[in-house]
């Protein structure tokens, strides 16, 4: 599998997604090299960061966006890129967390986000393969249908025009069973909007810099590259806080999900997107689920995208299989349903945050009257990034949103406490990592490309060996809250299994809660 990019900002693992490859060049700007004032400062270049910076600009705010690597080279770069107000979750349950209010509302908001992106590409005519896809959300196995009634029953009183199938088109495997169909549901190629997003943005005079650093995030601003950044708004949109050091982390967990890119004759399948209703016996709270669309290859091929196979992040071996393996299980599940599938063209993993209730937190962030989240995409970053762009800029203009409310940081659900009890347990667990054996007895055990944790006395030190034999050793603490990193031999990173604080081979942080690399240590 060819690389055309090399470096450690260009995504935040090893290995490079379709998006990354397709897309052959970053999109990159220049870096912070002064100190400066605006009017609102966005820290993150997703699709999050970039359409609330775009939308704040279209209103004639001043906005300057920061990126710590380029844009879309976080979890949007990583994502499969569904467009769909079929949540991860099902709408029943919704009811039954908050009430069918809020059901119809979260409907709304999604089909919303979904009319804003064909809206904005059409508007920009940005050439992002952008195409209205019919969705599909069938049983996984270990359900029953049941689930699929009541959830049909759901989307009807939430005013969605869903339709219940006795067969699921275009997967072989799920012949004769049912299904509902979600229609006029969407897709794209992800970097090449952002492409064309960024683009508009600073058409309309935002500032955007790249390779810049956000960090010290008060009301006030931040410092960037080492220079102040002054403003009188904060939008923090990096997928997880990193300005929050415990509020927000106890209500929303991150999971590990594994993507592959397989080859397929053009006209073999019809362009759609697909979905199970998830593993109902899974030990995960989040009851993982697969997800499949098409997407332009080549004048042959498409390619076929599958995702699924998640995990608490830093915790596979709990189910005793290893990141690396989690693409076989994931290629033998699509190769059974589209068996037309052909070589494996690319493969990689990204990072979910699962929020305890279902919807996403969007709105200011608990204590602050100047600062705003965006995060808990819970598997519809497209459609959460979008939204977080439109209601954080209605609460900074000081309009009318239905949807504020429902997303907001700030809420409490009280009828999510087993699930919460369950998360939070399993996150005290972890700290028992201090107690435990070492991955690795002796430095000399390593190979190179390999990395793993080693104790030294009470000490959990983190050490990889590079293509050259030569070692990396850091701590094995989380900076963030003090958890014993894990390896992930996958896309060879140190990954934390409290709140998924990510660093690279390094000791580099990619992905917060923490903020600050790993301190190097000597072997």
């Amino acid at each position: 599998m060819k690389k055309v990019f090399s470096g450690g900002n260009i995504t935040s693992g090893d290995n490079l997604s379709f998006w990354f490859e397709s897309a052959k060049n970053p999109i990159a700007f220049e870096k912070l090299s002064n100190d400066i004032e605006t009017d609102i400062l966005v820290v993150g270049g997703g699709i999050a960061g970039l359409t609330s910076a775009y939308c704040l600009a279209k209103e004639g705010r001043k906005v300057v966006l920061v990126e710590d690597g380029f844009i879309g080279s976080g979890e949007t770069g990583r994502t499969t890129a569904h467009l769909t107000c079929a949540l991860d979750d099902r709408y029943f349950e919704l009811e039954k967390t908050f009430d069918q209010s809020t059901s119809k509302l979260a409907a709304q908001s999604h089909t919303a986000a979904i009319e804003w992106i064909a809206n904005t590409v059409k508007l920009h005519h940005i050439d992002c393969h952008f195409k209205r896809v019919d969705g599909y959300l069938f049983l996984h196995p270990s359900d029953t249908k049941e689930t699929l009634e009541k959830e049909y029953e759901a989307t009807k009183r939430a005013g969605l025009s869903t339709e219940m199938l006795s067969a699921v088109p275009g997967i072989e495997a799920e012949d004769g069973k049912w299904g509902i169909k979600f229609p006029n549901q969407a897709q794209f190629h992800i970097l090449l909007y952002l492409k064309g997003l960024a683009d508009a943005f600073i058409q309309l005079g935002g500032k955007i810099y790249t390779q810049t650093k956000a960090e010290n995030i008060t009301k006030e601003g931040a410092t960037a590259n080492g220079f102040a950044v002054k403003a009188n708004h904060i939008v923090v949109a990096t997928n997880t806080p990193v300005n929050d050091w415990v509020t927000m982390h106890t209500k929303q967990w991150p999971y590990r999900t594994y993507v592959i890119a397989a080859k397929v004759l053009k006209g073999k399948l019809p362009y759609a997107l697909w979905w199970d209703t998830g593993d109902h016996e899974s030990k995960w709270v989040a009851q993982p689920y697969h997800y499949v669309r098409l997407a332009e290859y080549d004048d042959q091929y498409d390619v076929l995208i599958a995702g699924g196979e998640d995990h608490r992040t830093g915790q596979a071996d709990d189910e005793d299989i290893k990141e690396e393996d989690r693409y076989t299980r994931l290629i033998e599940w699509t190769k059974k349903r589209f068996p037309g599938m052909e070589d494996i063209a690319y493969k990689w993993s990204g990072q979910v945050m699962e929020p305890i209730d279902s919807m996403a937190y969007i709105g200011k962030n608990p204590g602050n009257d100047n600062t705003y989240i965006i995060t808990g995409d819970s598997g519809n970053g497209m459609t959460h990034g979008t939204l977080g762009g439109m209601i954080i800029t209605d609460i900074i203009m000081e309009r009318d949103n239905p949807w504020i409310d429902i997303y907001s940081p700030s809420r409490i659900t009280l009828k999510t406490t087993s699930d919460y009890l369950q998360e939070a347990g399993n996150m005290v667990a972890q700290y028992g990592d201090w107690l435990s054996k070492a991955d690795i007895k002796n430095v000399d055990d390593l190979k190179p490309g390999e990395g793993g944790i080693m104790s030294s006395g009470f000490k959990k030190i983190a050490v990889y060996c590079d293509e050259e034999n030569n070692l990396h050793t850091c701590s094995a603490v989380c900076p963030h809250l003090g958890a014993i990193l894990q390896w992930n031999a996958d896309e060879k990173t140190f990954d934390c299994p409290i709140h998924g604080s990510r660093f690279t081979k390094e000791g580099k942080v990619i992905n917060g809660p923490a903020t600050s690399d790993l301190k190097k240590v000597v072997v």
